[in-house]
């Protein structure tokens, strides 16, 4: 592995594979290396447990298994029921043998976030979710808790990806706002302030989509088979309205769309981090990574998974509603975001996960 700093490439995360610095079960799955990260793949159980946890500072996540947190565990080799409201951990295929001066963080896929399947990465000392400190030296897991929909998931199956990074790579608003008034990164004026700001999409022609709200008691999502549900089985339209607002409802999931169309520049990655929760009463399920390349060939926007909280929550067209920040590569990518790479979501507007055809209301 070369020294140079910043997010790992595709090309640098297969070195590290040889290097031994990601330790795979196998041969690495076609798709499981992206531009600039790595998809994680379930093992072969999944434990049901009591309630999230960390394990602490110098205790291991196998230690806090043998405690009163474990219920009962489920096989996944041939696929196994994940139940909404349940929390579940599951040991991951991949391990790590990291260098010193290198860190890792992971996040849900964009397919995961889009059915509300909050996933989170767990590591043995871990003090923090979805982290993973320089030098680290052993196992991943994946803790589980679908919020909305129940979940087939089996061994193989991958929820969430891991990204390398080192040294620091993030762009301050000062290198940001640069590149963005040399190469617009997101169109309409979009506004840097702590990253990239964006905006909610609510307005439209009337009768017009401009985003879904997630039915309760569907049916169940098999997080292998896209392309096979129908999608008014598991969504409710939320069609434009004369006044360029919605009510977000308690405890209650939506998909709807940013108003700017976005770019990720090939020597780039970005990720979708949510805003000051005294900005609103919701929460933006921020899930995956976005590679260099997102958005470059064709206008793509972001996808909001977004959670009401305590109380009913008026949103309204153009509000504030996440943030998009920029990370350095550590290197120049072969490969990038895009429809030669099968991506699911390069040109997207509004769309739900790939396991939904297209709506055809």
């Amino acid at each position: 592995m070369g020294k140079d700093q910043g997010v790992f490439t595709a090309e640098a995360i297969e070195q590290a594979i040889q290097d031994g610095a990601i330790r795979l079960a196998g041969a690495a799955g076609e798709k499981q290396v992206q531009p600039s990260s790595i998809d994680l793949t379930l093992g072969e159980t999944a434990y049901r447990i009591r309630a999230s946890f960390l394990p602490g500072k110098g205790r291991t996540v196998e230690e806090r298994l043998k405690g009163d947190l474990r219920m009962h565990e489920l096989p996944l080799g041939d696929g196994a029921v994940l139940e909404r409201g349940c929390v579940y951990l599951v040991p991951l295929r991949e391990r790590l043998s990291l260098p010193e001066d290198v860190a890792a963080a992971a996040n849900p896929k964009s397919s995961t976030g889009r059915i509300d399947v909050f996933v989170r990465l767990v590591t043995d000392g871990g003090t923090a979710f979805e982290t993973v400190p320089p030098g680290y030296d052993g196992p991943l897991y994946a803790e589980i808790s679908p919020r909305t929909f129940s979940i087939v998931v089996r061994t193989g199956s991958t929820l969430n990806q891991l990204r390398l990074k080192r040294g620091e790579a993030w762009l301050d608003d000062a290198a940001l706002k640069q590149r963005h008034e040399e190469n617009p990164l997101a169109d309409g004026g979009a506004v840097v302030s702590g990253g990239l700001n964006l905006t909610v999409q609510l307005s439209g022609k009337e009768g017009e989509i401009i985003g879904y709200r997630a039915r309760r008691h569907a049916g169940l999502i098999d997080v292998d088979r896209p392309g096979t549900l129908d999608p008014a089985e598991f969504w409710s339209p939320i069609t434009a309205h004369r006044s360029g607002s919605i009510i977000l409802d308690p405890d209650e999931f939506y998909i709807l769309a940013s108003k700017e169309a976005l770019s990720v520049p090939p020597d780039l990655a970005a990720e979708m981090v949510a805003i000051d929760p005294l900005l609103g009463e919701f929460r933006v399920h921020y899930a995956g990574f976005f590679d260099p390349g997102f958005g470059c060939a064709v206008p793509s926007r972001g996808v909001l998974e977004v959670r009401g909280h305590d109380a009913p929550f008026v949103l309204e067209d153009g509000q504030l509603v996440a943030r998009l920040v920029y990370e350095r590569l550590a290197g120049t990518p072969q490969k990038v975001y895009g429809a030669d790479l099968g991506s699911n979501y390069q040109g997207q507007g509004l769309k739900l996960s790939k396991h939904f055809r297209e709506w055809r209301g």
